[in-house]
Parts: structure tokens; C-alpha cells; sequence
């Protein structure tokens, strides 16, 4: 099936700046490729300053790429002209991570969901409000939602009208970003839920950017394991978390509870912090802090290699370490 969005060799630097001046770029992604086929959910996992956020932002073209480049369905989002780029967002959306930050008090709902149907011309003014009626109806609310304002819902709920905002412009390609880290466990379960009902019956594609490994392997077809904006590890969601085989995926899979005695793993213990992103280690941007690195790690860049159908890993002793048993 041919992707609906692919990206290609991305990169991004920012520039930063403290008190004696330009200091070195922050390298927030390098070299990210990544291709999303419709009705394909894959899960964007890794600690804070992965540069997950960032990459959802290059997808959605709200942030311009150092190097690379998206292409939605066969148009080069970075060469498309106003009109082009116009269209094209009607077909991209964000989810937020927050769902009370990103609504505004002052207005109701039903009004914030409207923007959408407006600005990218859904549907003819006279059928916008029955429009925002069945979105609503559509995330698990009522028609009577659409006149009240954020603060008379709750944190699910909230979220349920972001997803319903998002799905005014019916979008083909979905952002969701963090979109469950600031609800109960219970309502988390009823948001992947409905993401997972509404991804199947739309064709929605979606990129799911989550720190939560076992959300991510409850909603998501494939997984990408990022490292300082670098990707360790990408495969069948299953064969990832299941199978890790990359050094940083078994131990972000050793420090994940679980319930399930035969899912436990010895817990891998990373050493020191992240490095910073504006001092990147050389070679292997993991080995300072791998239990396995060894000197060539500080000389190569490891490139993904194929270990199976569709699971690739940056690993230069992946061949040494494959069969380390870490339950």
C-alpha cells in the first residue's frame, strides 16, 4: 500500500544562544525517515528530549526541516505554495497533550470545533452546526456539549473534544501527541479506545508519540524507538517490545511495569543522564551510557540494518547481544 506521508533523511537544528553568544545548534533530529500508510498507527517512543514533539511538528509542516524532506501524498510539503500548503492541512491535524491548554476559555466548544469547518470550507454555513453536533456525538459527547465551555468538562472529556476539533477538517493524517500522559488511568483506557474505533472505521493514519511503552503496544501497528533524535530501533510493534534487540529499547522495556509476571525483565540501569542534544556523543549518540559499548561505538554512526520483516536497528553489536535474556 502506497504511504499516505513519508518522511525522508529529516533533520532539524535550533539555534541557541546564552550569554557569551551563539553557542552550537541544538540537534533536535538527524537523518528521520519514516513512512505511514493509511489506516497504519505507529507509536514514536523515548525519554523527554527525543525529539518525538519535534518530529510530529515537521510532519505536520508546522516547523521547517535543517535537511529533508515530508511528502503527503505525492506533494513536497516544503515546496508547496500557500494555496497547495492550505489544502494540505486540511488533510493534517495535532491532537494535543494537554486538552485544557489548548482550547480556549472564552468560547464553547461547539464554536472551537466550528474553526475548523470555517476555515478550510467543510461543509456550507448553514450545515456547520449539525456538523459540530455529530462530531461531538461521534467522540463519545452529546449535541448539548457543543454550548458549554472548558471548564464544565473534564480532563476525558476535554481530550474528546480536542480528537472532535481535530476530525472537523476529516484529515486522512493524525498527530497525536502524548494525548493520554495527562489523564487517569481509567480515562486513558477510554481515549485509546475511541482513537483506536475511530482510526479503524476513517482509514485514519497516525502518528502516536507517547513515553508509555505499554500504550504504545496496546494502539499502535508498528513502534520507533528514538535516542537523542536519532532512531535506535523500529518494527512491528510486537516484534519490538516483545523482541527488543537494541541495547536503549530492552532498557526502556526493563523499567516498564507490568502486571504480567512472564512480560517482567532484570531491570537495565542506564548510567549518568542524557547527553545534551547541542553536544552530541560521536558514533553511536547511545554509547555513553550502554552497558555494551565497546571502543568502535565512539568512531561509527550505526545505521539501521534488517533483522526481520520491517525491524530494522542502529546497533553495531546487535549480532553480540541478540540472544542477552533479559526476563
Amino acid at each position: 500500500m502506497t504511504p499516505i506521508i513519508t518522511a525522508e533523511n529529516l533533520s532539524k537544528h535550533f539555534p541557541s544562544r546564552h550569554v557569551l553568544g551563539r553557542g552550537k545548534p541544538v540537534q533536535a533530529v538527524s537523518g528521520f525517515s519514516l513512512a505511514v500508510r493509511r489506516g497504519e498507527a505507529v507509536g514514536l517512543v523515548g525519554e523527554s528530549g527525543s525529539g518525538k514533539s519535534t518530529i510530529g511538528r515537521l510532519l505536520l509542516g508546522l516547523l521547517p526541516p535543517s535537511a529533508g524532506r515530508v511528502v503527503l501524498d505525492g506533494t513536497d510539503i516544503g515546496k508547496a505554495d500557500a494555496a497547495t500548503l492550505r489544502r494540505l492541512r486540511r488533510r493534517m491535524q495535532l491532537v494535543f497533550q494537554d486538552p485544557y491548554s489548548s482550547l480556549d476559555p472564552r468560547r464553547t466548544v461547539g464554536a472551537q470545533i466550528a474553526d475548523g469547518l470555517a476555515i478550510h470550507r467543510v461543509v456550507p454555513p448553514a450545515e456547520r452546526h449539525g456538523r459540530v453536533e455529530a462530531l461531538l456525538t461521534q467522540v463519545g459527547l452529546t449535541a448539548a456539549h457543543a454550548e458549554r465551555y472548558p471548564h464544565e468538562f473534564s480532563g476525558g472529556q476535554r481530550q474528546r473534544v480536542g480528537i472532535a476539533r481535530a476530525l472537523a477538517t476529516e484529515p486522512d493524517f493524525l498527530v497525536a501527541d502524548e494525548p493520554v500522559s495527562a489523564l487517569d488511568v481509567s480515562v486513558q483506557a477510554q481515549v485509546l479506545a475511541l482513537l483506536a474505533d475511530l482510526r479503524r472505521r476513517l482509514g485514519l493514519a497516525m502518528l502516536f508519540i507517547s513515553h508509555d511503552l505499554p500504550v504504545v503496544r496496546s494502539i499502535c501497528d508498528r513502534a520507533v524507538v528514538l535516542y537523542l533524535g536519532r532512531v535506535m530501533e523500529e518494527g512491528p510493534a510486537a516484534d519490538v517490545f516483545e523482541r527488543p534487540r537494541h541495547p536503549y529499547t530492552k532498557a526502556l522495556l526493563s523499567a516498564s511495569p507490568t502486571l504480567d509476571p512472564a512480560r517482567r525483565r532484570t531491570r537495565i540501569l542506564l548510567a549518568g543522564d542524557p547527553p545534551s542534544p547541542a553536544d552530541p556523543p560521536s558514533g553511536c549518540v547511545f554509547r555513553t551510557r550502554c552497558p555494551w559499548a565497546k571502543p568502535a561505538c565512539a568512531d561509527t554512526i550505526p545505521q539501521l540494518s534488517n533483522l526481520g520483516p520491517g525491524h530494522r536497528v542502529a546497533c553495531l553489536r546487535v549480532d553480540e547481544i541478540a540472544d542477552i535474556d533479559q526476563e
